[in-house]
């Protein structure tokens, strides 16, 4: 009879960086499984030691803030200006996306009191803010926000309760400029990324009926989801420009440029470190 690993075994390969391969393996008996385990989780902590001593002798910045600085420098250098809002949101804004009691999306939302939520998107304070601008500034209006959202998420290898997006959005186009602006600046965005193979196609949205989504084209992995305006939700916030909106899930862009398969090892952590597990 042949037996797969433990579960204590699997748990602690998939956390030291295991590949795929590696997983489904099978074995004549315990004793060649758990000298294999043995082995093999020893090459792995090796390989996390060796990243931590790269971080720590070389770049010393971990690769998702290296990401956000890269994508800030070529956004501002095409044009967009940067912008930083709260990271608490107040349920109104949400309920003008139609997020409201009763949605889904409502549901997995961490809400602080009665009113105000950490903020699962980034989308209705770039609407809040880019509303005035449009009164301010002459067209096209580009700005973007680079920064942490928080949902309640189900556990999984490519969600996470908090997670990292790129917003971007530039309003006042002509109408035959909006498709094709949209495909560069996805080609902007992966490029800058390091990502080589991706396709964008059409995909039913909650919140804007319908999404351009850009997925990886190795893994099928989302790495983005953008709309084209005007749209019905601008009525909310008195916007009547055309427009482009692409958001960005940056550790999942880490993800599938490294081809590793854990969204943990790229985010926010205290069990990672630029990727290396640190309980070695």
């Amino acid at each position: 009879m042949n037996l797969a690993w433990t579960e204590t075994q699997r748990h602690r390969l998939v956390e030291l960086g295991v590949g795929p391969e590696h997983l489904e393996r099978t074995f004549v008996d315990a004793v060649e499984r758990n000298g294999c385990f043995q082995k093999l989780s020893a090459d792995l902590a090796t390989e996390q030691k060796r990243r931590l001593a790269t971080l720590r002798r070389e770049h010393r910045r971990p690769a998702l803030r290296v990401l956000e600085s890269r994508l800030a420098g070529s956004l501002t250098d095409a044009g967009f200006v940067e912008v930083s809002t709260p990271i608490i949101m107040s349920g109104g804004l949400l309920e003008r996306m139609s997020v409201g009691p009763g949605d889904p999306l409502h549901k997995q939302v961490y809400w602080i009191d009665a009113n105000h939520c950490l903020r699962p998107m980034l989308a209705p304070h770039l609407y809040y803010v880019v509303k005035d601008l449009l009164r301010l500034w002459p067209k096209p209006v580009r700005i973007f926000e680079v920064g942490p959202c928080f949902r309640k998420e189900s556990a999984g290898a490519r969600h996470s309760t908090e997670f990292t997006m790129l917003n971007l959005c530039e309003f006042g186009l002509p109408d035959d400029r909006r498709e094709p602006r949209f495909a560069e600046l996805c080609e902007q965005v992966m490029t800058t990324a390091g990502i080589t193979g991706y396709e964008i196609a059409p995909k039913p949205s909650r919140v804007y009926g319908s999404t351009l989504d850009v997925l990886d084209s190795k893994s099928g992995l989302e790495l983005a989801s953008g709309a084209l305006g005007p749209h019905a939700l601008d009525r909310a916030w008195g916007i009547t420009d055309t427009w482009v909106g692409i958001g960005f899930g940056l550790e999942r862009i880490l993800m599938a440029a490294s081809g590793e398969q854990n969204l943990a090892r790229f985010g926010r952590s205290l069990s990672y470190l630029d990727g290396a597990r640190l309980n070695l």
